[in-house]
């Protein structure tokens, strides 16, 4: 993600309703007590992954392997009609399981199409199948459901997840926003593939993440199917409306791009999405082969948004890139996309190691020397916002989009640089991309690579830099 400087001083204004986070196991069971009879001890999967930042975000009992979204929306109205079909695999015997979807109305659910039972609480969407699930069983749970998808508010104060614009929605889910507009297992632990059918008024487009298979209009309406293969966490998930211009090719490297461009920003849009292959192609020789088959960038107008953000394969802009975003969010696809974080505290292997890929291409293209940025950052004063907390534990979802996770993660990464030296720090970037790709890292395990890679011991290093609150007293 990308946040705007502007939107410094409003993500620092907390309006999220987790006050209530503490009130509603309490509030479910009683729901649960009087809508069914009482079901076994272990047998209920949890209604949270366990992430102490977000609370209930994601679920237990049982791992998503592929969502079916099949989604139609109407911009005028705001209204969406949906249909998820999720394939899961039960990680123990099941009576009940949670599904995470914020507001819109569910009209039915079947699981392996018997009609199943249903309760709504908050954003858990709770489900009992008529028989219980056995441990290892793969089923299919079908989730019909309608209404206006309204974003939500994060702890910083932004908005995330469907959020409505003048001509369709821009829909950018992190670290939350995935239930606004489909049922999911909404923790980055959780990843599947997906695919997408999207109906739009004729004259609209729909993009979403991956391949685009076909596209088909019919009575005044257009429908895009879209496939994601490689393993996507839901916050990466999008399907963002709008009117837009239209540029596809494909790279000497055989990516398929997809630029999706709203024509008041396509002017400015234009000398920056240009330059998106000969970016991939520098962050391919830094940090290994492209994860994806599918490229690309949404460009919208929504000025209500204030940040960009790494949607798999295709980052969605609120407005033009300038060419730092356009790296940040594409050195995402392998930080962040590709190698996801296993916890919401972990954020600075997402946005620490984006915004040093920034200053490596500002290096390498013409411009200072990612010592010379290091050094103009540390002689930021001490008590600054810079030094507000350590980039490894902002404290709470309120701080996870701050300097400190950004501009100090990079730093963090620069002290491993010259502290091992330059083939040594490209070899672990590299090793980190290609020994979790797909798949997930937490920050023990860099710094456990990274010692192994450079035969040091970094305990103190990433100490002082990760984890020690405060201005380290050298640079």
């Amino acid at each position: 993600m990308t946040p705007r400087p502007q939107e410094a001083a409003r993500r620092t204004t907390v309006l999220r309703r987790e006050a209530v986070v503490a009130a509603v196991p309490v509030a479910l069971a009683a729901l649960l007590t009087a809508a069914g009879p009482a079901t076994a001890a272990g047998t209920v999967g949890t209604s949270g992954a366990g992430d102490p930042y977000f609370p209930l975000s994601g679920n237990g009992g049982y791992d998503v392997h592929h969502y079916d979204l099949t989604l139609g929306y109407d911009p005028k109205s705001g209204h969406l009609d949906g249909e998820a079909v999720i394939t899961a695999r039960a990680t123990q015997r099941l009576t009940r399981f949670d599904l995470d979807l914020s507001g819109l109305k569910v009209t039915g659910i079947t699981v392996d199409h018997g009609k199943a039972a249903f309760a709504r609480d908050g954003q858990e969407l709770v489900v009992t199948p008529r028989h219980a699930l056995r441990k290892g069983k793969e089923f299919r749970v079908t989730v019909t459901y309608s209404g206006t998808p309204k974003p939500v508010t994060d702890p910083d104060g932004s908005l995330d997840g469907w959020i409505p614009t003048d001509d369709g929605a821009f829909v950018a889910g992190e670290p939350q926003g995935a239930m606004t507009w489909f049922p999911a297992n909404s923790h980055p632990t959780d990843k599947a593939s997906y695919d997408f059918t999207l109906t739009v008024p004729k004259g609209k487009s729909a993009v979403a993440n991956g391949v685009l298979l076909g596209q088909r209009t019919a009575d005044g309406r257009t429908t895009f199917r879209w496939r994601q293969s490689e393993p996507m966490a839901a916050y990466l998930a999008t399907a963002t409306v709008g009117t837009f211009k239209v540029e596809r090719y494909t790279t000497r490297d055989g990516i398929k791009v997809y630029n999706a461009v709203d024509p008041r920003e396509a002017t400015a849009a234009a000398p920056v999405l240009k330059k998106l292959p000969s970016v991939l192609a520098w962050e391919s020789k830094l940090f290994g082969p492209y994860p994806f088959r599918a490229a690309g960038a949404v460009v919208d107008r929504a000025p209500q948004v204030g940040y960009a953000l790494e949607t798999q394969t295709r980052p969605v802009y609120d407005s033009a890139p300038d060419l730092d975003t356009l790296v940040h969010e594409s050195a995402h696809q392998w930080f962040g996309d590709s190698v996801t974080l296993t916890r919401w505290k972990d954020i600075w292997l997402n946005e620490g190691f984006a915004t040093y890929a920034e200053w490596l291409y500002e290096e390498q293209h013409g411009g200072k020397s990612a010592q010379r940025t290091f050094d103009s950052l540390y002689a930021t004063p001490a008590g600054k916002d810079l030094w507000a907390f350590p980039p490894a534990d902002p404290g709470s979802g309120e701080h996870i989009f701050e300097t400190p996770v950004y501009a100090r993660g990079a730093m963090t990464l620069h002290k491993l640089r010259t502290a091992v030296g330059d083939p040594v720090f490209f070899r672990i970037l590299r090793s980190w991309a290609a020994g979790h790709r797909g798949g997930h890292g937490t920050t023990a395990q860099f710094v456990k690579l990274s010692e192994r890679e450079s035969g040091k011991d970094l305990s103190g290093l990433f100490h002082t830099w990760l984890f020690t609150a405060g201005k380290p007293a050298s640079r």
